[in-house]
């Protein structure tokens, strides 16, 4: 997407069910965890950027000795920076011990991070929180091993503040009001009230203390501590964590907006936020991956195996429709598909735009994520030059050898208009010169566009409009086209995300822009403004549980078709000679796309938890209120 944002964390977990000794004969490493968790994340690495943290336990150690190890990094290349600290630690040890490598129990004896059971986490930090304290795996630490716990997760909840009240009624003290604290201070909460009601009932059946360690582990039930734990949360997530006595587990959502694959054999359970990660790193098939269903957690034991368990009543499947959109890696299957079918959804209201001139119209994407859903473009436009030409070719009539030679030369124009320059940094503060600094990021492609061609452009979603504004589409008309269109893969995005995006104020939408013009333009602004807001301030004031999307109200007098023109007149700045069009995925297409991903509340404002209601309706008054502030 032109527009950057950041977005969706994501979580890798892999037990290994067999002694280090097992995969170092059959796969020539006493490494071979840390190397699969290396690849994971790094597999993920497109889901965080700004952090990235790493934890592991080991199985069978003595009193005294180091079971948990972890590692965390706020570099600008974290997942290096990682497993460049844990290989320095093994190297500085095999200078100690030689043959180190060749013998794995003293490998997981004398080095840290070696073990049986790794959490890995890939971050993008959100409201500017990207400190090593906000990086995840966060570690609850305790003498007592089963009551060590280890969090990460894909997660943004509505209601914190609620939650934290909670804490303090059961007497504890936060250190701050963060969701991921919140949430691993909760599940800590309740496993500590497991542990000590199994320690008392195996003390009155007469174990002594040392005798009931190992018993705990056994007749803890996660599952248990799971469902009192998560009771209210409101919120999307996929929450990962480890205890220290070898036990893991991953929860999903009741809406599944969050998304969890996982994978599991007689050698090990590997889960990840995504399935290409799983497929590549073990070669594993497509079909033998599969999704957690909503409501659900899979849950590992050291001993016992791996369970799946419903923890929480699943809800309306409402998965998030950008992780097809964009934020996914392409290389899942599905996703491949669906986003060519984004792409060839479009292509009827685009050859209405250019009026069927395909001979002189020129196709071409920006940015290259978009690169997939403009493949499913151009085989539309080759469909329906296939369609002409049989159509032609029937009506014998009226058929000539001129007619038949031009249809057989139509083809979609394509060319690489735009490269990104990856080496130009911006280093002008004054807004002026930064400005055109800006537009020159990406370097263009000259002499393949004319004068009297429409000039058609890709991009996977248009969020604020700013890049476009103030890079693309100068770059673009500096070619000299007639017309520009830049076609949108997604609707238009209207309302903020609470459940992991950083898309929080409303004010940074174009479409909200252009709606409040379209009402400026009526007359109608100050009058809609103030109702909306008189609602949203009663709705929260009354404590409502299911409140109603009042901001909606701002877009109901228009249609899609005249946001999306007011939207292009905002965007042409006085020097654009081209006209320019602006055309959106609709939210039909959208679900006949990605059918199995019908989380559209950015788009419809139709939110899956009550929580998302209160966010946007807080949004709205802030915008009014003018606090730059987040709404959750």
């Amino acid at each position: 997407m032109s527009d950057a944002i950041k977005h969706e964390c994501g979580i890798s977990l892999l037990q290994l069910k067999k002694p280090l000794s097992f995969f170092k004969e059959k796969y020539g490493s006493s490494l071979y965890g840390i190397n699969k968790m290396y690849l994971l994340m790094e597999k993920q690495h497109n889901r965080g950027q700004d952090g990235a943290g790493f934890a592991s336990i080991k199985y069978n150690m003595s009193p005294g000795q180091r079971y948990i190890s972890r590692v965390r990094s706020a570099e600008s290349q974290p997942i290096q920076n990682i497993f460049k600290t844990i290989n320095e630690r093994i190297q500085k040890q095999l200078e100690v011990s030689p043959n180190l490598l060749s013998n794995p129990e003293q490998l997981k004896q004398e080095v840290p991070y070696v073990g049986e059971l790794m959490l890995g986490h890939v971050r993008y930090g959100t409201f500017g929180k990207n400190s090593i304290e906000s990086v995840h795996p966060f570690l609850r630490q305790n003498n007592w091993m089963h009551r060590n716990l280890i969090i990460a997760g894909n997660f943004n909840l509505t209601n914190v503040n609620q939650l934290f009240d909670n804490l303090v009624d059961l007497g504890q003290h936060p250190k701050e009001r963060a969701d991921t604290v919140t949430i691993m201070e909760k599940i800590g909460h309740f496993l500590d009230d497991a542990v000590s009601k199994i320690y008392k009932n195996l003390r009155r059946e007469g174990f002594t203390k040392a005798e009931a360690s190992p018993l705990i582990a056994e007749r803890l039930k996660l599952s248990k501590i799971l469902r009192k734990a998560s009771k209210n949360w409101d919120g999307g997530y996929a929450v990962a964590g480890l205890l220290g006595h070898g036990d893991s587990f991953v929860l999903r959502d009741p809406t599944g907006i969050r998304p969890v694959y996982y994978y599991s054999d007689d050698e090990i359970v590997v889960v990840a936020s995504e399935r290409p990660a799983i497929q590549t790193v073990f070669n594993i098939s497509y079909e033998k991956i599969k999704e957690l269903e909503p409501g659900h957690a899979l849950i590992t034991k050291r001993v016992d195996g791996t369970q799946i368990k419903q923890i929480l009543e699943p809800q309306e499947k409402k998965s998030c429709s950008f992780e097809r959109i964009y934020f996914s890696r392409g290389g899942d299957h599905e996703i491949y598909q669906e986003r060519k079918d984004l792409g060839r959804a479009l292509f009827p209201i685009v050859n209405k735009s250019i009026e069927g001139d395909l001979e002189n119209t020129v196709f071409s994407f920006i940015p290259n994520t978009a690169e997939t859903s403009f493949y499913g473009m151009i085989n539309a436009v080759q469909d329906h030059v296939q369609k002409i030409l049989t159509e032609k070719l029937n009506d014998s009539e009226k058929l000539n050898i001129g007619e038949i030679t031009k249809m057989l030369n139509l083809k979609p124009r394509i060319e690489k208009i735009a490269i990104k320059d990856a080496k130009l940094r911006t280093f002008i503060a004054d807004d002026t010169d930064r400005d055109d600094l800006v537009a020159h990021v990406y370097d263009i492609t000259y002499g393949v566009v004319h004068s009297t061609d429409n000039l058609v452009i890709i991009d996977d979603s248009i969020v604020r409009g700013t890049t476009l504004q103030k890079s693309i589409l100068r770059m673009l008309d500096r070619l000299g086209p007639k017309k520009i269109i830049v076609v949108s893969s997604a609707p238009q995005i209207r309302y903020p995300d609470c459940y992991g995006i950083d898309m929080a104020k409303l004010e940074e939408f174009i479409a909200f822009r252009a709606a409040l013009k379209l009402h400026e333009d009526r007359g109608t602004k100050e009058k809609t403004i103030g109702k909306i807001y008189k609602n949203c301030q009663r709705s929260l004031k009354d404590q409502i549980e299911v409140p109603p999307n009042y901001v909606k109200a701002i877009y109901d007098p228009f249609t899609d078709e005249e946001v999306s023109t007011k939207i292009a007149e905002i965007l042409k700045l006085d020097n654009i000679k081209a006209n320019v069009e602006v055309i959106f995925q609709t939210v039909k297409g959208l679900h006949i796309a990605c059918p199995k991903n019908l989380g559209d509340w950015y788009f419809t404002g139709d939110y899956p938890t009550p929580g998302g209601c209160r966010v946007v309706n807080q949004a709205f008054i802030n915008f009014v209120e003018k606090n730059n502030e987040r709404a959750y």
